[in-house]
């Protein structure tokens, strides 16, 4: 399973590495997921979260 961020969705992104040449060489961008545990309706659940999503406070954590 890919790992994305169950809050706002960022996941996995493509693009291409440039060299000084201008040779173009396929390369991928992946966002900073942690596996956290966090509060969701109510109850204590474990879910990935970009940290731009933790520092943000979209995610309340569980203790």
């Amino acid at each position: 399973m890919a790992k994305v961020c169950e809050i706002c969705g960022k996941g996995k992104v493509f693009g291409n590495k440039v060299t000084f040449s201008n040779k173009k060489n396929s390369r991928s961008w992946s966002p900073n997921i942690r596996r956290v545990r966090a509060v969701v309706k109510g109850e204590a659940k474990r879910i990935n979260v970009c940290t731009r999503c933790l520092r943000s406070g979209y995610v309340e954590r569980a203790l």
